[in-house]
């Protein structure tokens, strides 16, 4: 397969690989792990996935090194989060030794679909769990299937890491106050869908959310955490509206390393004319610099980039993490599941 693959021209979307793995939740329990190479789920029409949105799931990604070992990041906090998501709306938790079993098992058996180094493209990791059970009711299902495909892509962002300009438009919400906005939902994301083409529609590249609630502080950036450079400091939104993002935990901790300090804290709108750097940041795409945010109903501009570039501080904390990914530097804290396949 890595004879027939383009790398470099590689997008981000769905390509076929050999195998996934399942685990199905019944009577209480988890059951044995399965090999599937089917590409497909067989699931009743009343399963509470298709009728109450009992849906959530995550995304990782793995990495070939330059000394050839391959390194999946952060899968740990991946396997936390699902489980918190799997709380949230009362489906069965999947264990995190499970997880990791099931994670590793997938990449090891889908090797060959693992990009080279330096290719600039990676293997997608996409852990998944549906409710099952056959009802009308709405009420838990008592059956889950927990999924893990993976597939590789290309960047995120066609336009690679370059500032684009991204839009507010308070005629959207992305998710409910107190809502499931915390937790890995497919609904959230379906919920965005509109924002997204109307933001893509007029050459925006994201939708920059403001809280639910008031309409006052910065909240997600399409499907992305925002974080933004200002005096110094690393500041990001907080609020429980907002997917703790793994990727905007993990550029915190590298910001703390380089000694910058880091506030998590309501951001007014406002602000944004007193920031030097912004970015959205997330698995897909790490990092993708703002270069100016447009408030489209009051037709206010704030340019963050000036001479549309990414700043200095976004880029560095940009390419340590890559670099972490890809084991080109120590990994301090950890994040990195060494495999040597």
């Amino acid at each position: 397969m890595s004879q027939e693959l383009d790398w470099a021209s590689l997008s981000f979307g769905y390509h076929p690989t050999d195998y996934n793995v399942r685990c199905h939740y019944r009577d209480g329990k988890w059951g044995e792990i399965e090999v599937s190479s089917s590409d497909t789920i067989n699931i009743h029409m009343a399963a509470t996935a298709l009728h109450y949105g009992q849906e959530i799931f995550e995304g990782l990604k793995a990495f070939r090194g330059k000394d050839g070992k391959v390194r999946i990041f952060r899968l740990e906090e991946n396997a936390r989060r699902i489980a918190d998501s799997a709380r949230g709306l009362m489906m069965a938790p999947v264990p995190e030794d499970l997880f990791r079993e099931m994670v590793i098992k997938v990449v090891k058996l889908n090797e060959r679909f693992i990009p080279p180094y330096e290719s600039g493209a990676s293997l997608y990791i996409r852990p998944l769990e549906i409710g099952m059970s056959a009802q009308v009711g709405v009420k838990p299902a008592r059956e889950y299937l927990f999924l893990v495909l993976v597939t590789p892509v290309g960047p995120y962002f066609k336009e690679g890491f370059r500032p684009t300009n991204i839009c507010v438009m308070r005629q959207y919400d992305r998710v409910a106050p107190k809502g499931t906005g915390r937790w890995k939902v497919g609904g959230n994301y379906a919920a965005s869908l509109t924002a997204g083409e109307h933001a893509h529609e007029l050459g925006y590249s994201a939708v920059l959310y403001l809280d639910p609630k008031e309409k006052k502080y910065l909240d997600e950036c399409g499907p992305a955490n925002f974080f933004a450079i200002k005096d110094g400091k690393y500041i990001t939104p907080e609020s429980e509206s907002i997917l703790p993002s793994i990727t905007n935990m993990s550029l915190q901790q590298i910001a703390r390393d380089m000694g910058i300090d880091v506030e998590c804290r309501h951001i007014p709108l406002e602000e944004l004319a007193d920031v030097q750097e912004a970015a959205a940041c997330g698995t897909a795409a790490v990092a993708s610099p703002v270069a100016q945010v447009h408030d489209l109903d009051t037709g206010h501009k704030y340019i963050i980039s000036k001479d549309g570039q990414p700043g200095p501080v976004v880029t560095a904390l940009y390419n340590r993490l890559r670099a972490i990914q890809y084991g080109e530097v120590e990994d301090t804290h950890g994040w990195n599941t060494v495999l040597d396949i």
